[in-house]
């Protein structure tokens, strides 16, 4: 078996693989010429259904890089969780294309910084909070999740003067379901060991449904894994029977933050699963189609999402569970960004439930978006990886 360096990542024939910021910018450019508005979201609990329901287009505002955290600084404070400070920093500094293109912008009641952020960038662009009910399992829980995602759906359709019917939510709602269904094929590929495919790939393939319809993204991913197949026909893989296999719990960890990844990938590691929000988790969850109430369907899946904000917060450790079962682990990393509260103290649970249910050792690394923690970071993982 050939071990394929990960400095050496070989070609996936993703054509978005070389530049995937750069082609994402191009595609909301030229879809703004064409007079289509764009939405800008801060969590995966505001429903893009609904946005694209109504031919807008949803885009992530959430942003990872220690770049604008100093101009951040100057009115947050310090000690805030950096990816409210980068999104900021950025919004203070009028660098984030993303934000500047935003028609409008949904936020959520996930945390009481970014509720507090909300406020400060409020009367830059029309603005809504959605009100999230963090006990899901509670009665009349999902009835008033259900009510807030109507509000949005009246705030969306009196800004834009737009009709979002059920139809169009229905149609949206197969769309995600089969979107999703692709991605997981691809997944699949990771699930083998040594995997096929490199933690960089399986980022350039996230969030690729954010641009490309189904079909087009169908075709896409059906390249990718032709090319997974002749890499396993080459004997070519990534790591070797020895190298353990990790899974990435906790907090996003895309930009600056993936320095855990490298990290781990440089120690002798794969990344066996990404279980945060920007990883994998946001491609477990089916919306139920034909329900004859698809606004309704949509808040139901949504609510579903395992986000440490939720308690008790048992869908994670089932999502955890399937992750296990599917990836097969040999150790667990929990991320947690600085001043993530809920994460930091949930990491307790998670760890323990990974190690009673699963006997897997595991980690926590508690860091932010610089660079000042990464020897601390490596030889942490290097203890971890000769305990195996």
């Amino acid at each position: 078996m050939q071990e394929s360096p990960a400095a050496l990542t070989p070609p996936t024939d993703n054509p978005y693989a070389s530049d995937p910021l750069g082609h994402y910018l191009e595609f909301l450019l030229n879809k703004r010429e064409q007079g289509t508005r764009i939405v800008g979201l801060y969590c995966n609990y505001a429903p893009v259904e609904l946005i694209r329901a109504m031919d807008a287009v949803p885009v992530s505002l959430c942003s990872s890089s220690r770049r604008t955290i100093p101009a951040a600084e100057e009115i947050l404070p310090a000690n805030l969780c950096p990816m409210i400070k980068s999104s900021f920093g950025y919004i203070r500094t009028n660098t984030c294309l993303l934000y500047e293109i935003s028609d409008a912008v949904i936020g959520e009641t996930t945390c009481d910084g970014k509720k507090k952020m909300f406020e400060l960038i409020a009367h830059l662009k029309p603005t809504h909070i959605m009100d999230l009910p963090q006990l899901p399992d509670e009665a009349g829980a999902l009835d008033r999740w259900v009510e807030t995602v109507g509000r949005l759906k009246t705030f969306l359709e009196r800004e834009f003067k737009a009709s979002i019917t059920e139809d169009r939510i229905e149609a949206e709602i197969l769309e995600t379901n089969k979107k999703n269904r692709i991605i997981n094929h691809f997944f699949d590929s990771v699930a083998c060991h040594p995997p096929l495919a490199h933690w960089r790939e399986i980022y350039d393939v996230i969030g690729l449904d954010s641009f490309l319809k189904s079909e087009r993204l169908q075709f896409v991913i059906e390249r990718i894994l032709q090319r997974l197949a002749e890499r396993a026909a080459e004997g070519i893989r990534f790591g070797n029977d020895r190298s353990p296999r990790v899974l990435v719990t906790g907090c996003p960890i895309g930009g600056d933050a993936a320095k855990v990844l490298q990290i781990i990938d440089e120690a002798g590691g794969v990344i066996a699963g990404l279980e945060a929000c920007g990883g994998m988790k946001g491609y477990c969850i089916e919306i139920e189609e034909g329900t004859g109430d698809p606004l309704r369907a949509v808040a139901e899946a949504t609510l579903k999402i395992p986000c440490s904000c939720m308690t008790p917060n048992r869908r994670r450790l089932d999502v955890l569970d399937e992750m296990v079962a599917r990836f097969k682990p040999d150790a667990v990393v929990d991320v947690v960004l600085h001043a993530c509260h809920a994460y930091n103290i949930e990491s307790l649970k998670i760890l323990r439930h990974m190690k009673d249910r699963h006997g897997l050792p595991g980690l926590k690394i508690e860091t932010d978006y610089s660079d000042g923690d990464v020897e601390r970071i490596r030889t942490r993982v290097e203890a971890l990886f000769e305990c195996l």
